[in-house]
This record gives C-alpha cells, sequence and structure tokens, in this order.
C-alpha cells in the first residue's frame, strides 16, 4: 500500500537518523534595519483554520481580479488592489487545491476527489464531478480542458464544458511519498507535469499523448525515506526552456520541446522556484533562499538567515524575493544580493504556498484562511 507522509513526519525522520546531533532548531529572527517600508491594502478572511494541511490553497489571479478558496468551502473574487468582493460562494466541500482560473470558469477540488467548477463571473456552479484520488495540487485550466492531478500518479483531463473525462495518463507513484503533488501547467497545446517518482512529463493536451518524459532526479540510497525525490512544485516555463526542482533532487532547465536536460544541480526543495529575467529563485528544504542564473545554474547568492523557518515557495516583487515562513512572517530579499530588506507578519498561522504579486501587490493566504495583501517600497 503506498503511504505518504506529511512533511514534518518527514524532516523529523531524516533529523533521527543522526543520533550524535542534536535537533536543531528553526533559526531565530534578528532585527535589521529595514530599506523598504510595508504597508497592508487588505485583508479577507477565508476560513479553515484546523490542523489540516491545505497544500494547494493559494490566491490566483486573472487580469485585476484574485480568486480564493478557503478550507470550509468558500470561493470568492475579488479586485485586486482594494479586496473588495465581486461574488462568494459555498460550494458545500472542505476543499483542499485551488482554485484554478481559466475558460471562464474557476476550478476547485476537495480531499475526497469532488472537482467544482464555478462560473467566473457571478459565482454560479456550472459542474461538478467526483474523481478517484485525493486532490492537493491546484488543477489548470485552458484550451477547453481541466487538468487535475491527483496523489495516485494519475493526470486528469476533464471537458471544461461539462467535466466529462477526455482522458488519463499515470506515472508510478512510489510507496512512501511526501503528502502533496505538483499541479500541472499547461503550455500550448501540450501539458507539463511533474511527479512524486523524480520525473516530468510533457502530454498532448487533446488526447493525452506521451510527448517525452525526463527523469529529473532518480532514487539513491538503502532506505525509502532516503529515496524520496518527490516533485511538489509545478513546473515553471519561459521560452523554449523548462525548470523544475525536487525535494532530495535537482534543480533543472530541460529543452521544452524534447525534454532534454541542459543543465542540473544537486538542490533539495518542496515548495518550488520563481523566475526572475535572468535568475531563478528557490526555496531550499532546509530553509536557504538561493539564486542561480538560468543560463547555466551557477549560484549568485545565498540566504541563510531563514534556516528550518519551513519557508513558502518565492516570488518575485520588482527588486524583491518574497517568501513566507512558519510563524506567518513575510520576507523581503534583495533580488540582485539576497540581502533582508523587509520583513512583516501577516498573522500566526504557516505561510505554505508561494505569495501572489500582482502589479506591485503581494497577496498572500495563510494555513488558517487569512488572505492579506501588501504593498512595499524602497523608504524614501
Amino acid at each position: 500500500m503506498r503511504k505518504t507522509l506529511a512533511l514534518l513526519t518527514v524532516l523529523a525522520l531524516l533529523g533521527a537518523c543522526s543520533k550524535e546531533k542534536e535537533v536543531e532548531q528553526p533559526a531565530e529572527l534578528v532585527d535589521f534595519s529595514a530599506r523598504w517600508s510595508v504597508s497592508e491594502a487588505w485583508r479577507v478572511g477565508m476560513g479553515g483554520g484546523d490542523e489540516v494541511m491545505r497544500l494547494g490553497l493559494a490566491p490566483v489571479r486573472d487580469g485585476g481580479t484574485v480568486y480564493l478558496a478557503g478550507h470550509d468551502g468558500d470561493v470568492t473574487a475579488v479586485d485586486a488592489e482594494t479586496g473588495r468582493s465581486a461574488w462568494r460562494t459555498d460550494v458545500k466541500l472542505r476543499l483542499s487545491a485551488g482554485p484554478g482560473v481559466g475558460e471562464g470558469l474557476v476550478v476547485v477540488g476537495s480531499p475526497e476527489g469532488d472537482i467544482v467548477a464555478l462560473d467566473a463571473t457571478d459565482g454560479s456552479e456550472r459542474w461538478r464531478v467526483r474523481l478517484l484520488g485525493e486532490i492537493l495540487a491546484r488543477p489548470a485550466v485552458g484550451r477547453s480542458s481541466v487538468l487535475v492531478h491527483t496523489v495516485d500518479g494519475r493526470v486528469h483531463a476533464l471537458r471544461a464544458a461539462d467535466g466529462t473525462s477526455a482522458w488519463i495518463y499515470e506515472q508510478q507513484v512510489p510507496r512512501l511519498s511526501l503528502r502533496g503533488t505538483a499541479p500541472p501547467v499547461i503550455d500550448g497545446d501540450a501539458a507539463l507535469c511533474a511527479f512524486d517518482n523524480g520525473k516530468v512529463a510533457a502530454l498532448g493536451l487533446s488526447d493525452g499523448e506521451l510527448l517525452w518524459s525526463a527523469t529529473v532526479s532518480a532514487p539513491s540510497g538503502r532506505t525509502e525515506l532516503a529515496r524520496l525525490v518527490d516533485i511538489d512544485s509545478a513546473v515553471q516555463v519561459a521560452g523554449d526552456d523548462v525548470f523544475v526542482v525536487g525535494f532530495q533532487g535537482r534543480l533543472a532547465m530541460l529543452a521544452r520541446e524534447s525534454g532534454q536536460i541542459w543543465w542540473a544541480r544537486d538542490l533539495s526543495s518542496y515548495r518550488g522556484l520563481a523566475l526572475g529575467d535572468d535568475a531563478l529563485y528557490v526555496s531550499t528544504d532546509q530553509g536557504a533562499v538561493v539564486a542561480v542564473s538560468r543560463r547555466d545554474g551557477t549560484e549568485l547568492w545565498r540566504q541563510d538567515a531563514l534556516r528550518l523557518r519551513r519557508l513558502s515557495g518565492p516570488a518575485v516583487d520588482g527588486d524583491a524575493v518574497v517568501v513566507g515562513d512558519f510563524e506567518g512572517y513575510l520576507h523581503f530579499l534583495d533580488r540582485a544580493s539576497g540581502e533582508m530588506l523587509a520583513r512583516t507578519r501577516a498573522g500566526g498561522d504557516s505561510i505554505s504556498n508561494s505569495p501572489l504579486v500582482v502589479n506591485g501587490t503581494v497577496i498572500v493566504q495563510d494555513d488558517g484562511g487569512r488572505v492579506s495583501a501588501y504593498q512595499a517600497r524602497p523608504r524614501g
């Protein structure tokens, strides 16, 4: 039987493998002279503050509108600048993934495999279906298709018009994996998705035909824990390049047309990466924020002041890189050097998912369902 482990359990078990060392505690935050000021623009409550890992709930934008989903079942559309709600719908389900937006739809998923599609203009329900498999990754919507990655290693393509099944693609899932899955990405006529076995696959969007498959990280080690190579974050596409990073694996650049690996370097992350003009920014599993060259993977800088603070994935906000941590803090780092620019606290709950940046406004949803928007600017 396949087993999934929460990340904290995995990290604790890995740390226990070395009995000679004391368990290292998360780095304490130290005061610094902030070069940027941060102000709150608006705040919205989405509910769902119980102790449930909701790895797939995060804000998403479509134009000037931001769509939000809460664990309690609420889905809402708000103005990105003001936070004013255009509509709010209760889908009467516990939610664990979404929303995904496109084709005039807002799509969310549940731990029981339910997929609900709402009309993006008014929140009215268009259709709902149930899949076999827990949903922990944001659905992808586009080109008349809704793609859903379930924890059993399947990518389901549903027709956007009515939710009927178009095709299913499956990858083998290891016996032991982290609790999470990578969101599918629609790129033109192809669908890209990463899997818990360290592979990335490109599929024909219309029929699910395998276009290519690449092994980014191969399992190694003598125990199941050591062989974990999950890729739980979405691939990032820029022109002809695909970027991907995995847990206990590698950061790599692949050719979009063939899957050929152009470069790769050892780096472990379960939250993912963000793209800059010339650099990639990665939150590692040990709490470092690392910038590497997009061209060849050369490390440009590394910030270790947030070690073991269970960072979210990063986001780029102008000249800053933004990450959240397990105590609800948002950290703004200089994009060129990695130096600390500013810090603010969104709340007391962990921030697991990457912030969303819309026209200079940083929007973040914590694990308690609180959604906060901030604007950060250089002082003076």
